[in-house]
């Protein structure tokens, strides 16, 4: 059913319309999303992380970018509902001393990524959860420029912070741009992951709540405040063990 969903997704372009009320996790002053967007693809930067969160920014142990689209910047939900915010909760609830950077942006695509990433990384990163791609594929992309950009990301941050690790979130499209359009997309995500030993494949993190009305707002797409906890949960899971391995082999 949720591929259904992701048809009409497809045709109205929901990912590629900024929608009031993104959030961000500790952002800092967004540039704008890509300009190769539909009319109306714009990034707000309210913040989406509790006040202690962002007064230990600057010292925070570890820190964690996420660069995605409008799930990553929270589309339609209040500020503190995204799952980037839901994994900020969840450190703190731990008393772990991390910081979840979150640069989510409606309508991004990965070519935006790449044109931000370098901005992104003057602060250190430690993790980066790349969740970029659904709107390329919407768009009919060549899946080749998309896997050229996902590298450059990838690469960039890498060369910038060669300890870090990347959890690449793979991306489903729907059929309606023909099945070996559709096929050359899906293999895009694994063909990157393979190329690095620091980059773990997470499947589609939505893969849980597509499809399921109640926890997708109206569009049937977008996570809505359910949704992002069952999102943030996924994530959690892969994001988890990586910050516990870090914590163990920080100095004391």
């Amino acid at each position: 059913m949720w591929i259904a969903r992701l048809y009409l997704f497809a045709l109205v372009g929901v990912l590629s319309v900024a929608g009031c009320g993104q959030n961000r996790s500790n952002s800092p002053t967004a540039r704008p999303a890509d300009t190769s967007t539909s009319a109306g693809a714009t990034a707000s930067s309210s913040s989406a992380s509790s006040a202690t969160a962002a007064d230990t920014t600057e010292n925070a142990d570890l820190r964690v970018l996420v660069l995605g689209n409008s799930i990553a910047a929270g589309l339609g939900v209040p500020s503190g509902a995204s799952f980037p915010s839901r994994l900020q909760q969840t450190v703190d609830s731990l008393g772990w001393n991390v910081t979840i950077q979150n640069a989510g942006v409606s309508g991004e695509t990965t070519a935006g990524g790449l044109r931000r990433i370098d901005w992104l990384l003057n602060e250190r990163v430690d993790v980066l959860i790349l969740e970029l791609g659904g709107n390329d594929g919407l768009r009919g992309v060549d899946p080749s420029a998309t896997q050229q950009n996902l590298n450059g990301i990838i690469d960039t941050t890498l060369a910038a912070y060669p300890e870090a690790h990347v959890l690449l979130a793979g991306m489903r499209i729907p059929p309606n741009l023909g099945p070996d359009y559709t096929e050359q997309f899906r293999q895009v995500y694994p063909a990157v992951a393979k190329q690095y030993e620091q980059v773990t494949l997470v499947p589609f993190i939505s893969e849980e709540v597509m499809g399921v009305d109640s926890l997708v707002q109206d569009d049937g797409i977008h996570p809505n405040v359910a949704g992002h906890r069952h999102v943030a949960r996924s994530v959690w899971s892969y994001l988890r063990p990586l910050l516990e391995e870090m914590r163990s082999q920080a100095p004391a």
